[in-house]
């Protein structure tokens, strides 16, 4: 095991040395009055200021000075202050080892602590054995045995100690896992595994090369496709049960170690490592199989509508040219029929002969026709049946679907179509269920008192996805389509919090005293914003008989700042992209984030981790950007990429940046750090990525994927996440701000119309988030009272009716529990906010957050009127966000700028490797404004915070982003910085 280490240097160097931070060795090294009694008991300068050292070590971090080793300057000079000595007498003591070895005794026998002996070992080893249990982060197993030692007293020997306990408790705790995990597998069930790594001459390769390259895009061979593998690996016999047998974390890496290790590498493993890893590839492909085809059909349908709905418009556009002409007729006929009322002629003789009743007859005919179907357009739908028969047969058969409800009639009606389908009949029995059918199928269906089988057949599985999306049916063996209830907390973990009332919320439990709260905040507001626009003393709002009017805000950059930026800009460095992310890197050590999948170690080939990062920002791809790199293989770009980055590696390292930008201090020109927004960008789809995506008329008619992007109000974009370009972006708010890992604390949030939904304001409110959304056309929006008044004239043309307080009651809390759930991430709010929404009728729970949420947008809006501040604060947060596109597109250029990826996962790596490529380059640029700015003041300039804040860090004209890409040395420039662009480089500090 020599020279095996299960630390980094930074890590052990967090560990186990003193802190260098002053305002952290202030607070640990300010000595009490007894240890200075006992300090000043030595005589000489030297002995005092060494056995001072000698105590603060031993308390923190726990360790004994060793001979060689010299205490951090700030430590020195703070106990030299506290003890009358300098800071060189340390450099007298540090020469008398028989000193050092005595003070050290007696240091600890002061402490009541004692040294490290052999017999300690055991006790380490059994603490590090438990933690390795449910991790490989050697630095979480050091942590544990060095706080277990601090609780005995015990002196921590040298770090080598700890590592090589924990190196052996680490593979002591694999292999207890593998064994663990493949207990009591039968014969065949080995052997059916041990199939899966060997190629067939059928598929061309190995079965688990198959498995694993299943198709994404929907369609019904694809879904087939998807139910084939999925036969197959439930062939395997591998019982779900079983990942339940290791710790949770533990069977996580095992799963990550499955998804990307190859039959040949898998080949190479023992015996124990290579069938448990395969077991947890088994478990894991049957559930990603199962959710990718309940996917698919949720696509394939909503597919049949969009496209019944383009054949209905084409349709529409066709009749129009025939609806003219029999609208001719009719104006022909209504003129007879008026003029006839005086002429004693018979109308009938003049109609005939002035139009003729042939053509009457026909035009009466076309008109039925045209006029006939339905305002839903689900005659169309119904057109598309043998889509639907294509895919519904092996769907259904290859699903169990379970429902809350015992008598759930969706069931009923899907057993009846199963064995229809598996009897290959044409004809339904003569009573099937009708009760699930909303009122517009139910038209549809029953045609003169008969049920219309091909219509039944589509209604059925139209329901079915509903229900599936709401979580009124969930699917056996999925991850993604669960009961409602699944997903939030256990109920008894959350009885238990409320009995010890430390609910994760930001209001109070008891609904009577928020209640009375909101009550008594809704009345006060409603009531001074109506004595203000009775005196006209509203901030740029006019709301009078004529409506309600809210002058814009002029968004006008002074022309000083455009030509500060200008200068600004002009002075910053010229680099290459990879220079910048190689320099970026170094200073926020944000590679080191990106983990090894099974040994939590930092990457150690530092270029092909940034060319890979590079290559997803870019949408270049790790082939080609293979090609363009120096020295790079396409292997060594695939290996890094599959075992370092990850959703997780990359949401760490974006943190790193982030938290590193927000405490430079240019950057707190441009906002507190306490406001953030959020928007989606539209990226189109091409090729392969076209099946994968999404359509939606506000982008066009191409399909394509949503990048929906957190920027905080110091320009930092600190969450990202792929959703489809045709749902709803307010479900996906709350994620950003609660599942960052930067050190942020958001408090207000900011988002355009398409966020401003009162579920969203509902759970912001519960989870202590201010929601500020900009609402367009805000006087169609209504305000919500707790009781009728007319208390309100100048406000009453808002007000659309009062607060359902029962329903929040009735509720309360079940609001409280997923909330609870959220903000303890138990579940994501996109998720719930997706399910509630997927209810055919309104859900009881959807209602309470709804309710809640029209007291908080009530209040939201009277602020808006209110207060001018928080209209401006709500718009310059949107307008930074939005800019951020515009260097988000530049960056994005390859392939045109389209996604082509055909899986989610490529989509999520692309969307987070230019999220984090663009973090960095706006980092960069706000380290050298702030340069810039100074060389600027050096020279005499005078500027002002409030014109410089208009210079964003969002320029990349001085960023060389195409061309080859050269990866040099990961290291800072020799002074730490690149000189500015003046003409005198010697003026720039």
């Amino acid at each position: 095991m020599a020279g095996k280490t299960i630390l980094t240097p930074g890590q052990r160097a967090a560990l186990f040395d003193p802190p260098t931070d002053p305002s952290i060795i202030e607070r640990v090294y300010t000595l009490g009055s007894a240890e200075l009694a006992e300090i000043f008991r030595r005589r000489r300068p030297a002995n005092r200021i060494g056995f001072a050292v000698q105590l603060c070590y031993l308390r923190e971090p726990g360790r004994a000075l060793r001979g060689d080793e010299a205490p951090p300057l700030p430590m020195l000079a703070l106990l030299a202050e506290q003890i009358t000595c300098t800071v060189s007498d340390f450099d007298l003591y540090a020469d008398r080892s028989p000193t050092l070895r005595e003070h050290r005794a007696q240091a600890e026998a002061w402490l009541g602590m004692r040294p490290f002996v052999v017999s300690d070992r055991r006790a380490l080893f059994e603490i590090a054995v438990d933690v390795a249990a449910s991790t490989d982060r050697g630095e979480a197993i050091v942590a544990a045995m060095m706080r277990a030692m601090r609780d005995n007293n015990v002196t921590l020997p040298a770090s080598d100690t700890f590592e090589r306990i924990a190196l052996v408790a680490r593979a002591r705790a694999r292999k207890s896992a593998y064994s663990g995990i493949a207990h009591g597998l039968s014969g065949d069930q080995k052997d059916n595994l041990a199939q899966l790594l060997i190629a067939g001459p059928v598929l061309g390769r190995t079965t688990l090369a198959w498995l694993r390259e299943y198709p994404e895009a929907p369609s019904a061979g694809n879904l087939a496709a998807v139910i084939a593998r999925l036969e197959i690996t439930r062939g395997l016999a591998i019982e779900p049960e079983r990942a339940r047998t290791i710790h949770a974390n533990r069977y996580a890496v095992m799963a990550r170690e499955a998804a990307i290790m190859s039959a040949q590498h898998l080949s190479r493993l023992d015996e124990i490592r290579r069938t448990a890893t395969l077991c947890a590839f088994a478990i894991e492909i049957e559930v990603a199989l199962t959710d990718a085809a309940v996917f698919m059909m949720e696509k394939m349908i909503g597919s049949l509508f969009r496209r019944a709905a383009r054949s209905r418009s084409d349709r529409l556009v066709e009749e129009a040219g025939r609806l003219k002409e029999i609208g001719k007729i009719y104006a022909a006929l209504g003129r007879l029929l008026i003029e006839g009322r005086w002429n004693p002629e018979d109308p009938r003789d003049a109609i005939d002969r002035e139009i003729g009743w042939t053509n009457i007859e026909r035009s009466v005919r076309e008109t039925e026709l045209l006029t006939g179907g339905s305002e839903d357009g689900l005659e169309d739908v119904l057109e598309r049946y043998p889509s639907v028969r294509r895919f519904a047969p092996s769907f259904l058969a290859a699903f169990t679907f379970r429902a809350a409800k015992s008598n759930e009639p969706v069931l009923a009606a899907l057993a009846i179509l199963n064995d229809m389908y598996a009897a290959n009949r044409r004809a339904l029995p003569p009573n099937v269920p009708l009760g699930f059918l909303r009122v517009r199928w139910r038209k549809l269906v029953l045609q003169d008192g008969t049920v219309d089988r091909r219509a039944y057949e589509i209604a059925v599985i139209v329901h079915l996805r509903e229900r599936l999306a709401s979580g009124a049916i969930w699917v056996e063996g999925s991850r993604a389509y669960r009961t409602l209830s699944d997903y939030l907390l256990p109920k008894s973990a959350f009885e238990t919090m409320l009995l010890e009332q430390y609910v994760p919320v930001a209001v109070d439990t008891s609904f009577a005293a928020w209640l009375a709260d909101r009550r008594q905040r809704l009345g006060a507001r409603m009531a001074e914003v109506n004595r203000k626009a009775l005196k006209g003393q509203l901030p740029d709002v006019t709301l009078d008989a004529g409506g309600l009017k809210i002058s814009p805000l002029r968004n006008t950059v002074p022309e000083e700042a455009e030509e500060l930026k200008a200068q600004l800009y002009g002075l910053l460095p010229r680099i290459r992209i990879t220079d910048l992310l190689s320099e970026v890197a170094v200073s926020t050590r944000f590679g080191d984030r990106f983990a090894h999948v099974r040994s939590g170690e930092p990457p150690q080939d530092g270029p092909a981790l940034m060319a890979a990062i590079l290559a997803d920002a870019t949408n270049l791809g790790l082939g080609r950007m293979a090609e363009s790199s120096q020295g790079l293989t396409h292997a060594r770009l695939i290996w890094t990429a599959q075992w370092h980055i990850r959703d997780e590696t990359y949401a760490a390292a974006l943190a790193a940046i982030v938290d590193y930008h927000h405490v430079l201090p240019h950057s707190a020109i441009w906002g507190p750090g306490t406001g953030s927004s959020s928007d989606g960008q539209f990226y189109r789809a091409g090729a392969k990525g076209e099946g994968r995506a999404d359509y939606n008329a506000k982008y066009g008619s191409e399909s394509g994927v949503l990048f929906y992007t957190h920027v905080s109000d110091r320009y930092a974009p600190f969450y990202n996440k792929v959703i489809a370009a045709n749902a709803g972006e307010a479900a996906h708010v709350i994620d950003g701000l609660l599942n960052h890992e930067s050190q942020l604390e958001i408090k207000e949030h900011a988002t355009d119309t398409a966020g401003a939904v009162d579920h969203v304001f509902g759970l912001c409110h519960l989870l202590g988030f201010r929601f500020a959304p900009r609402i367009r056309d805000l006087s169609e929006r209504r305000l919500y009272t707790f009781t009728p008044s007319a208390e309100f004239a100048a406000l009453d043309q808002l007000i659309g009716g009062t607060i359902n307080v029962k329903a929040i009651e009735d509720d309360w809390k079940e609001v409280l529990h997923l909330a609870a759930s959220i903000r303890t991430g138990t579940v994501s709010a996109s998720v719930m906010l997706k399910k509630l929404a997927g209810y055919s009728r309104q859900n009881s729970l959807s209602r309470a957050l709804r309710e809640i949420g029209r007291v908080e947008r009530s209040l939201f809006m009277l602020d808006w009127l209110d207060d001018i501040d928080l209209r401006r604060r709500t718009n310059a947060n949107l307008n930074k966000g939005e800019a951020r596109n515009a260097l988000a597109r530049a960056v994005f250029f390859n392939r045109l700028g389209e996604i082509r990826d055909r899986t989610f996962e490529n989509q999520r790596h692309r969307a987070s490797g230019l999220n984090l490529v663009s973090a960095s380059i706006i980092l960069w640029n706000t380290v050298y404004l702030g340069r810039a700015a100074d060389y600027l003041r050096r020279q005499g300039r005078d500027i002002d915070d409030a014109l410089l804040s208009h210079a964003a860090p969002l320029g990349w004209e001085h960023i060389s982003l195409t061309g080859d890409y050269l990866w040099s040395d990961m290291k800072l420039p020799e002074d730490g910085f690149r000189p500015l662009r003046t003409q005198n480089r010697q003026s720039e500090a």
